[in-house]
């Protein structure tokens, strides 16, 4: 059975008749009737009663016409949907890691839409670490993603070219603890008190990681979270100290605030996407916008 079929029948059940329906089809009235009759054999059933030059709809027909007119009516939905798809008005599947929610996503995407040609496009947003993004952009899950460069990832494409955010690593304290009240600071500091780190397989906590190992520390890590807000919780309630991006959810809290007088450490987020897929324009022009304007927003 064929779409064809499918809709040959339902033409002629419409016009209950062989030659009408043969010209609004623009096929010969002989292969119209053909058409009927094979997939009547197929289905093992009469569709029509044939009467003089009309035709009626058998009990079974008219069974028939319901499953035709839903068959019909889902590949004109699916047409439609895919035609939207392929213009501006696309969908765009997004993920991103935590410290980009409150502002930078928010804020690109409604400046992406507030463009005449990129109103209609739709996006669902999902937040996350960086690990369980890429497994995603290579699921499909996702058609872009805000997150940590990751080395030996050949299918990712990393906008290294043009970073979206960077952020200073600074330490928080609980308020009045020891280390807020020296002049300076330094990383080495971090390996004399209890220290809240990052979830290890998350973009921040291999950076952190590497950072202790470089610098030859060893810091006391009591437990891992996934991110500033659930780091900070624990740190304002004296469970201990962390370094951590300096991000806008750390001002909702109790805490110290401290930069490191003795190093500079930045974590980069970066856009990124599955290296030679196809996208759609809504997720092309997206991509475009990031490069051009994501980095002054």
């Amino acid at each position: 059975m064929t779409l064809n079929q499918i809709l040959y029948f339902q033409t002629v059940a419409r016009h209950q008749h062989f030659r009408l329906a043969a010209a609004e089809l623009s096929i010969s009235q002989p292969s119209l009737s053909r058409s009927i009759a094979v997939l009547e054999e197929e289905l093992g059933i009469i569709l029509f009663e044939r009467k003089g030059r009309t035709v009626t709809l058998t009990k079974y027909g008219k069974l028939f016409l319901e499953h035709a007119d839903r068959i019909l009516d889902e590949v004109r939905l699916a047409q439609k949907h895919m035609k939207k798809l392929s213009g501006n008005a696309g969908h765009v599947d997004i993920g991103y890691v935590f410290p980009l929610a409150a502002h930078y996503i928010p804020h690109t995407v409604r400046r992406f839409l507030s463009t005449q040609k990129n109103k209609d496009v739709t996006f669902n947003f999902h937040q996350s670490h960086t690990g369980e993004m890429i497994r995603g952009l290579k699921n499909e899950k996702y058609d872009v993603i805000f997150g940590s460069y990751v080395e030996d990832e050949p299918d990712i494409q990393f906008v290294t070219s043009h970073p979206a955010v960077s952020y200073i690593m600074i330490i928080i304290t609980p308020v009045g603890h020891p280390l807020s009240k020296k002049e300076q600071v330094s990383i080495h500091d971090l390996e004399h008190y209890p220290l809240i780190g990052y979830d290890r397989t998350s973009g921040l906590g291999r950076f952190t990681s590497r950072t202790y190992t470089s610098y030859t520390l060893h810091p006391n890590i009591i437990c891992e979270s996934p991110d500033e807000n659930a780091i900070a919780s624990l740190v304002a309630e004296d469970f201990g100290i962390a370094l951590v991006a300096d991000v806008a959810i750390l001002d909702h809290f109790k805490l110290e605030k401290l930069h490191l007088s003795d190093v500079t450490l930045h974590h980069t987020v970066y856009l990124a996407y599955l290296r030679g897929h196809y996208q759609i324009p809504a997720v092309r022009n997206f991509i475009s916008f990031i490069k051009k304007e994501g980095t002054s927003l």
